[in-house]
């Protein structure tokens, strides 16, 4: 029986002040860079051609505004970064209703929708990733950030993928917890 859910923001804050400093040209040090890519956000996301190493050196492209000639999904990376960084009041309408959201109610929906839970602890964590919409690791709900498109009405919601988000989280922590 499912019964918490962990909201994680820590990659998104930590890039939030990224994408800040790197528009604004202030000095992020190589050791930050390194501790972005151990983040459980990001470490997540690995796979054979993308690893702390790449998030390194996209971060370092970005902020240096030096060529980035990675891999496909590292290129990827740096041109959703890229794309944040280009319209900083449109970066802080995606991260305003995700600081909002409210998922406790979606314990009960998970817990009636899936009998046998195999998770008492859940946690949604939202990432900077480079391609899927999300991704499920053991108990973990990755969501891909740069998929959060802010509602034009208020600032407390948003979709991902045309599709509200309490909508998209309950199916896939429903798939979490059947898997």
């Amino acid at each position: 029986m499912l019964k918490t859910i962990k909201l994680n923001l820590e990659a998104i804050e930590v890039m939030n002040y990224f994408w800040q400093a790197a528009s604004e040209k202030e000095n992020v040090s190589e050791k930050f860079f390194h501790d972005v890519g151990q983040m459980t956000a990001m470490t997540c996301i690995y796979d054979d051609e993308f690893n702390a190493e790449s998030v390194r050196r996209v971060l370092s492209a970005i902020k240096n505004r030096e060529p980035l000639t990675g891999n496909q999904k590292e290129r990827r990376f740096w041109n959703f970064n890229m794309w944040i960084m280009e319209d900083m009041e449109y970066k802080d309408s995606m991260i305003v209703p995700v600081k909002k959201l409210n998922v406790d109610a979606l314990i009960a929906k998970v817990n009636e929708a899936v009998k046998d839970a195999k998770h008492e602890d859940v946690e949604i964590v939202f990432s900077p990733m480079f391609s899927e919409d999300y991704l499920i690791k053991g108990n973990k709900l990755l969501i891909n950030f740069f998929m959060v498109r802010p509602s034009d009405i208020d600032d407390s919601s948003f979709n991902i993928k045309d599709r509200d988000v309490k909508e998209f989280i309950l199916e896939k922590l429903v798939e979490l917890e059947s898997k």
